[in-house]
């Protein structure tokens, strides 16, 4: 049983920054992959961010250069920095832990948290 909690989404104005931040705790000690996914309203989910042990990160190509995932010392928790924030970043963000690098397949969800981004 693993608990995946997400925090730090809000109501932001276009070009404002947001940092969302996810903690994992549970049966596993540790996690090889966690990343950020989130979906829109009528459209599927999609990564946004994912970052492995090692430290590879993959972004979706829309976020590159203004999002950026950090992992914790603790190696079960991470954050997302959202930088020049835009309306089409409107979503429910999701926090993986523990599943496969890119998919989060296998992994653990938190409950999500709504950025809404404003015009």
């Amino acid at each position: 049983q693993v608990h995946v909690v997400e925090s730090g989404g809000g109501l932001v104005q276009a070009g404002g920054s947001l940092r969302l931040s996810c903690a994992a705790s549970g049966s596993i000690v540790s996690f090889h992959a966690m990343g950020w996914y989130r979906q829109a309203p009528g459209k599927q989910r999609e990564l946004v961010a994912a970052i492995a042990s090692g430290g590879t990160t993959r972004y979706q190509e829309s976020v590159k250069g203004r999002f950026t995932i950090v992992r914790n010392s603790t190696e079960n928790a991470v954050s997302l920095q959202m930088n020049s924030l835009r309306p089409e970043d409107t979503a429910v963000y999701y926090c993986n832990a523990g599943g496969l690098f890119g998919s989060g397949a296998f992994g653990s969800w938190g409950q999500g948290t709504q950025v809404t981004v404003s015009s």
